[in-house]
């Protein structure tokens, strides 16, 4: 499978900068697989689509606050700390920009968010193969218990913000309204469109909600390098599934309705367990899970998604969804794309989303 099968023109005008006023105000492009069908709705239809029994599953990771800004020690220099994992309280793999020049040793001083420097230092300890750097911080407190003061939301490189960070919108509107647990890089996407109303309204419908938890690295929404999707490795992602959600997935397969997911995260989540050879229960692990076509799907029966950039894994894993077992799905994305970008949807994080049913 190449990986120039995956890639395509986007006006960039239809990129998203902003979110809309209102979380659900977004449109809703729904593909029927049944039918090959398509819908231009709106986010406020979405639980029309639930029948009683059925189960949504949503993505309960929090976005840290993972930008820093610092100057180098010795020559003053700015440089962009981005947080990648943490490896303990006070150590983590980061990215640096720009980095190229920069050597393990290096002392850096941390900014808080009006740019003033602050008591906090870091040091560079190594650099790995992915280019990634491990910093100590020398803070008394955990790293996490200063993101408030010293840390950005870490908006993706396409979304432009003037001046020197991201706008006030941004540290509500880049985070669920079911978010709790801490650990993201990225936002899940598809959950930016809920609003305790709409998630009423499913539960009104008849249907279940539950919740998973999938920390969201950069390399989610990184471009395939390869030519080739086989020769592909996958970024690694922790994450974790309850007992209640696993009884609720049990309960709703049993009754023979279907399991909806909210977003790309929660799907690798679902699906990870369920090539588990014991069969679906409570898990705490990591995934390296890799869907691309002709993928087959064990446990997810529809998908909501956002639209995603080109030659991305994301991209790969609806085409597959969108026809299981086979490759038909790259052209009937493609198709789909095609018609949102026609009908100007808005891409990417803040933009809007597909239902593939």
């Amino acid at each position: 499978m190449r990986t120039a099968d995956f890639d395509y023109f986007l006006p960039p005008e239809l990129i998203a900068q902003h979110p809309l006023p209102q979380r659900d105000l977004s449109r809703l492009l729904v593909l029927n697989r049944s039918t090959q069908s398509t819908q231009h709705k709106s986010f406020h239809d979405f639980p029309a689509f639930f029948s009683p029994g059925d189960l949504l599953v949503v993505n309960n990771s929090k976005v840290v606050p993972a930008r820093l800004r610092a100057l180098k020690k010795a020559t003053g220099a700015r440089i962009e700390v981005f947080l990648l994992e943490e490896i303990s309280p006070s150590e983590w793999w980061c990215l640096l920009k720009p980095g190229k020049r920069v050597q393990p040793g290096t002392q850096l001083t941390l900014l808080d968010r009006t740019k003033s420097e602050t008591s906090i230092s870091a040091q560079i300890e190594e650099k790995n193969d992915e280019g990634h750097y491990r910093l100590s911080f020398s803070s008394q407190n955990p790293l996490r218990l200063e993101f408030n003061r010293i840390g950005e939301v870490p908006l993706p490189p396409y979304i432009e913000r003037q001046g020197t960070g991201p706008a006030e919108e941004d540290d509500q509107r880049y985070q669920t309204v079911f978010a709790r647990s801490e650990g993201s890089v990225a936002a899940p996407t598809a959950g930016l469109h809920f609003t305790p109303q709409i998630l009423d309204s499913i539960r009104q419908a008849g249907a279940t909600i539950a919740e998973v938890t999938l920390h969201v690295g950069l390399g989610t929404f990184a471009p395939v390098k390869s030519d080739s999707l086989e020769s592909h490795i996958m970024h690694e992602e922790r994450f974790s599934l309850s007992a209640e959600t696993a009884e609720a997935i049990l309960e709703c397969k049993r009754r023979g309705k279907k399991v909806f997911a909210a977003g790309t995260t929660s799907l690798r989540v679902l699906e990870t367990v369920a090539a588990q050879t014991d069969g679906i229960r409570a898990t705490d692990g990591s995934t390296r899970l890799f869907l691309y076509p002709p993928a087959e799907f064990r446990l997810v029966d529809a998908l909501l998604t956002n639209f995603h950039l080109p030659q991305s894994t994301l991209l790969m894993l609806i085409s597959a969804f969108a026809a299981p077992g086979s490759t038909d799905g790259i052209d009937w994305i493609r198709r789909a794309y095609a018609e949102a970008i026609q009908e100007r949807y808005r891409f990417f994080s803040y933009g809007d989303a597909m239902l593939i049913l």
